[in-house]
């Protein structure tokens, strides 16, 4: 199984960004997916995940300004990134793994990630 991430960019704050994570390789229909981002000298930090089922989970941080979304057909999960803060500013990761029950937010349940992409938000 690969995850392949795109849509991260430069962008000013407000603004919005739509980032696109394809499962290739694998099943990914019953799957749990989700969106991790990692800021330079921080530790990698769940964004936002999706079951099967289509039950979504948001962090705090972002939640009110980002969506998750699957597209099972497409194999494809995405994250809708509006009003856009400079603190949202890291490298977004797509990973796949089981579902976990109160631990879905920690990376080390995860065993496929995507490469990476960046978002860069300027104040």
């Amino acid at each position: 199984v690969q995850l392949q991430a795109s849509g991260g960019g430069l962008v000013q704050a407000g603004g919005s960004l739509r980032l696109s994570c394809v499962v290739s390789g694998g099943t990914s229909s019953s799957s749990f997916l989700a969106w991790f981002r990692q800021a330079p000298g921080k530790e990698r930090e769940f964004v936002a995940g999706i079951r099967s089922n289509n039950m979504k989970y948001i962090a705090d941080s972002v939640k009110g300004r980002f969506t998750i979304s699957r597209d099972i057909a497409k194999a494809m999960v995405n994250l809708e990134m509006n009003s856009l803060k400079p603190e949202d500013t890291a490298v977004y990761y797509c990973a796949r793994g089981p579902f976990v029950v109160g631990r879905y937010n920690d990376p080390v349940y995860y065993g496929v990630w995507g490469q990476g992409t960046q978002v860069t938000v300027s104040s």
